[in-house]
């Protein structure tokens, strides 16, 4: 029931920006403010799902390396260029969030 509460505000969020837009056409503090919002949520999403992302990747990283410690050096270039691609995908939510407000 959490899950469905947690993800469906999320369906619902720019209902109410759409519903702010059509109120006050003259308004742009209204407008500028959901802009806002919207670039916080967008940063924040980004920024957990990275954090879980490279969590991820070094856990299973270290684990494959506790279980096999030969391997260590042929899986560090694949454990960095996942981690930069994991961040890029973050930069790009900042840089899009900065632009859009």
């Amino acid at each position: 029931m959490k899950k469905l509460i947690f993800f469906s505000s999320f369906f619902f969020l720019p209902l109410i920006s759409f519903a702010a837009e059509g109120a006050s056409q003259s308004s742009s503090a209204g407008e500028a403010g959901m802009k806002a919002i919207a670039a916080a949520i967008a940063i924040s999403l980004g920024a957990l799902g990275g954090a879980l992302g490279q969590g991820r990747v070094a856990a299973s990283a270290m684990e494959g390396i506790a279980r096999n410690p030969q391997a260590s050096k042929s899986m560090f270039v694949p454990f960095m260029v996942a981690l930069a691609m994991i961040e890029s995908l973050v930069l790009f939510c900042l840089v899009i969030a900065m632009i859009k407000t």
